[in-house]
């Protein structure tokens, strides 16, 4: 049982021994511990901090990362309407232009058509009138190569032009 109950003259130079290193301790380095444990503190606050400092920042960049992706997505989005409505606009101007140079071209054909036209019943006209004057020149020899025939014919004449 001796293990169990200290004797007396070891609880005292226990007690003894205590108190000088506590003594010593806190003369040389209590301050130094406890300066230590305060810096190591305030070091994990500081970084405690600055992580939610960090946090905050991410939650902030990543709010301002989804607005400027929506920004540039309604961008986008604009630009594309924008590029489609002149693609129409370039192919209904280039409709438009091809149906007036069109229109234009079967004007123009038209108005050649009806001068060609024209112009050959011109000279349809000029080359019957020449055969009738032929064909009249032919006829009045022929019947005014006998007098009978010639005297015959002006009193038909006189008879026809009394009549009207």
């Amino acid at each position: 049982m001796d293990l169990v109950t200290p004797d007396v003259g070891l609880l005292f130079w226990t007690f003894i021994s205590f108190a000088v290193l506590f003594f010593i301790l806190k003369k040389f380095a209590w301050k130094h511990i406890v300066g230590a444990v305060d810096s190591r503190e305030k070091s994990i606050l500081d970084a405690l901090a600055a992580a939610e400092n960090a946090k905050k920042e991410m939650e902030n960049l990543t709010a301002d990362n989804e607005r400027i992706l929506k920004e540039a997505r309604a961008e986008r989005e604009t630009l594309i309407k924008e590029a489609r409505d002149l693609k129409n606009k370039m192919i209904s101007d280039a409709k438009e232009e091809a149906k007036a140079t069109a229109d234009n071209m079967i004007t123009k054909a038209q108005e050649a058509i009806n001068n060609e036209k024209k112009s050959a019943m011109a000279e349809l006209k000029n080359q019957v009138a020449s055969l009738s004057v032929e064909i009249a020149e032919k006829v009045v020899k022929e019947e005014l190569s006998n007098k009978d025939k010639q005297l015959k014919l002006v009193e038909d004449m006189l008879d026809d032009a009394t009549l009207n």
